[in-house]
């Protein structure tokens, strides 16, 4: 299933000295999408990551955010929701 992962900083994180964490929140990243774990990502103009997942459940979608190393080291979370497939052209294409 798809799973849908919005970035949430935490507030007091420091990210004056982030250079190594962050080149190594990059390689995780780019070994979940190897693994096909990680489908898509991207930054909004506020610079937060959206990321997609290719996941069995919201739970194993947790636990592959979890290995994020800025996600292990406290400095941001995610807002994490499955996507489901869209229902509405049935409301307008009856008998189709």
């Amino acid at each position: 299933m798809k799973i849908l992962a919005i970035e949430k900083e935490i507030e007091s994180t420091d990210w004056s000295n982030a250079d190594q964490i962050l080149k190594d929140e990059a390689r995780q990243a780019y070994r979940l999408v190897l693994a096909g774990s990680m489908r898509e990502m991207y930054f909004t103009e506020e610079h937060i990551a959206v990321l997609i997942l290719e996941a069995d459940n919201l739970d194993r979608a947790r636990e592959i955010l979890g290995t994020l190393p800025l996600v292990k080291a406290g400095m941001i979370e995610f807002d994490v929701m499955e996507l489901r497939p869209y229902t509405g052209f049935g409301r307008i294409m009856e008998g189709v």
